[in-house]
């Protein structure tokens, strides 16, 4: 047996393993497909702007106090899903689907203004989810939240 058909095995062997492995929402969501930054709102209640339904408006995701300011959490959201929540000041906060634009991974709780991908290094900026160091191209996708009380809600 040549080292060529040995290559060509090993290949379509990792190829079935990774498609029956790996769910179909997580293979649409590191595709190449477009990207849409998120928009931004800054009323002064620290909501932020959403580019898709992450749950019923009004639904806590996390206590105000458990967010340390200029530092963030990484909450689970409706039906699972993880948020990360952004603290930009006393009473702004920003959240972000938690799911790194370059190949799925979750992304690590905000410090120092930005967000980190700990599988490859891909930076965010809390203050708006842009790409701030790729290998990633496209924006953490917003998720609507602002301060109610003392809790972080859906908006």
């Amino acid at each position: 047996m040549n080292s060529e058909s040995l290559v060509s095995r090993r290949a379509a062997l990792c190829g079935i393993v990774v498609a029956l492995a790996v769910p179909s929402g997580l293979v649409t969501a590191c595709s190449s497909g477009s990207s849409s930054a998120p928009t931004q709102g800054s009323a002064p209640t620290g909501s932020t702007g959403s580019t898709g339904s992450a749950g019923t408006p009004g639904t806590a995701l996390v206590a105000l106090a458990d967010v340390p300011e200029g530092g963030g959490a990484l909450v689970d959201g409706p039906g699972g899903k993880k948020i990360v929540v952004a603290r930009i000041s006393a009473t702004e906060v920003k959240a972000y689907d938690a799911t790194c634009t370059h190949q799925g991974s979750t992304v690590a709780e905000p410090s120092g203004g930005t967000i980190t991908c700990p599988s490859h290094g891909s930076e965010f900026g809390v203050a708006d989810g842009s790409v701030k160091k790729g290998p990633a191209t496209s924006a953490l996708r917003a998720v609507g939240v602002r301060v109610e009380g003392d809790q972080v809600v859906l908006t």
